[in-house]
């Protein structure tokens, strides 16, 4: 079964795309960035900031789905500048610390040039 979840509280999609998807049980949360889920508008600022925003947005996206950062085993990690990879990493430990999932990082060109990070990630969960 494939459940596609639109939570309330967590950043609107700004494409045709669904945030979350809960398939068996693998739960899929699509590249997420540095919304504000209060204004719903990107929240810019330093690489620790947007990597501290977007991980929340995702921890809110896995507990809609009935998982957490505990359950996630692949994470891949996108930054503007690969420069910013020990800022962020320093973050990122304040996530995953104790689970550390495989991940992949690479830098990128954005669509939204003033975007530093997006992170998606696969979780693994079974169904209750």
């Amino acid at each position: 079964m494939i459940e596609r979840i639109f939570p309330e509280g967590t950043p609107k999609p700004r494409g045709p795309y669904t945030p979350v998807i809960r398939a068996g049980d693998f739960v899929f949360v699509a590249g997420q960035g540095t919304v504000d889920p209060a204004t719903d508008q990107m929240s810019y600022g330093d690489i620790q900031h947007e990597t501290r925003m977007t991980l929340n947005n995702i921890k809110r996206l896995l507990e809609a789905a009935g998982a957490s950062l505990s359950d996630v085993v692949k994470v891949s990690v996108f930054l503007k500048y690969g420069d910013d990879f020990a800022a962020m990493n320093e973050v990122y430990r304040e996530f995953f610390d104790e689970t550390r999932p495989t991940r992949t990082t690479v830098a990128v060109a954005f669509a939204d040039p003033t975007m530093k990070v997006e992170i998606d990630c696969i979780a693994y969960k079974p169904v209750a």
